[in-house]
């Protein structure tokens, strides 16, 4: 393997030797945050994030962003190995994080590096992310202010290094019918169930009037239902849970309104943060994908790019498949095609905006 491989795997062993468990990354923040500053990148910190910009940073050229995240998600209790313990067996490399996302973030370190101090049409800014398993506060959100102006963004996720053009986005409803309780053997009250299971018929062949292109229809389902305290009594209240995955048709907010009044119960979302991502076909990001021979698709799966108010588009080494998995693994020759591919991507991206790399 090349040197650059060489160096990522190494790098990648000690992430994965270093607990990073989300909202608890400090440790592997201080490990990536010294690894770039050896190697003479000048590297930001923000809580547990690391960011940095490459070299002849020019506010009148557009900026991407390449990110990934460094912290994991608790280790499965049918894990057969130490997770914390990096081991190869032939051209595996096991470990916490191997795969989701360690592989995809050393690999864009290297990428970051290689065109550090290269004459670019567009700026280059490398940020290596906390929190991201948990959306947490002090991860993403936290961090793109500090940023400053990002055009557009190259996520790294496992995907295969195809290249995933959207997202769906995800708000989960607390919904709370109303009746009034009463005696059910003499027929009183009003039954909040009734009304909630008419509701739950209403959400279940619910259309929206716009569908996206890309990502298709709004897709909603009722996931959870709890009313009633004895056989006799008729309920006065009865909630239920709706799982309403959004798309870029309509904004998460105007989408909780159409539904809000599609149904009689009251409908609170827990969040809208969790938006539809959708990269049109044209895009410079989408046009260069297609450069680097990467095939396109929508991922089932939701990663920080639901936090970015840009175009952005998700490709890394490994397999979604693999991701929270017990005994989680990533390929040593998938990190060596990371690289190569990023590299390519960056090239073709390059040539999107006029400038052939030498």
């Amino acid at each position: 393997m090349d040197t650059k491989t060489t160096e990522a795997i190494e790098l990648l062993k000690r992430l994965i030797a270093t607990p990073s468990l989300s909202r608890d990354e400090a440790r592997t923040a201080d490990l990536i945050f010294g690894y770039l500053a050896e190697r003479g990148a000048a590297p930001e910190r923000l809580a547990n994030n690391v960011w940095v910009r490459a070299e002849g940073f020019d506010p009148a050229r557009p900026t991407l962003l390449l990110n990934s995240h460094h912290d994991t998600v608790r280790p499965a209790a049918s894990y057969t190995r130490d997770p914390f313990t990096p081991t190869v067996e032939g051209d595996r490399l096991y470990g916490l994080g191997s795969n989701d996302a360690g592989a995809s973030a050393v690999s864009l370190i290297q990428t970051f590096l290689t065109f550090r101090t290269r004459e670019l049409p567009f700026n280059l800014v490398l940020a290596v992310s906390a929190e991201e398993e948990c959306m947490g506060e002090h991860g993403m959100r936290a961090l793109l202010p500090a940023l400053g102006h990002i055009d557009m963004a190259l996520v790294g996720e496992p995907t295969g290094m195809q290249a995933a053009a959207g997202e769906r986005g995800l708000v989960v409803l607390d919904c709370t019918a109303h009746g009034k309780s009463g005696h059910a053997a003499r027929g009183e009250g009003v039954n909040a169930l009734y009304i909630a299971l008419e509701d739950i018929a209403r959400l279940r062949t619910f259309r929206f009037e716009r569908e996206s292109e890309l990502l298709g229809p709004i897709g909603i389902a009722v996931t959870q239902i709890e009313a009633g305290t004895q056989h006799n009594v008729v309920p006065d209240t009865c909630r239920f849970v709706a799982d309403v995955r959004t798309t870029d048709a309509y904004t998460n907010e105007e989408t909780v309104e159409i539904l809000r009044a599609a149904i009689r119960s009251d409908a609170v979302p827990r969040s809208t943060r969790i938006r539809a991502s959708a990269l049109g076909a044209e895009h410079p990001l989408m046009r260069a994908a297609r450069a680097a021979g990467r095939t396109s698709y929508v991922s089932p799966t939701t990663s920080d790019m639901a936090l970015m108010p840009f175009p952005s588009l998700k490709m890394g080494p490994g397999q979604s498949s693999r991701s929270h998995t017990a005994d989680e693994y990533v390929l040593l020759t998938e990190i060596a095609e990371g690289i190569a591919v990023y590299e390519n991507y960056i090239e073709k991206l390059a040539l999107e905006y006029g400038k052939t790399l030498g």
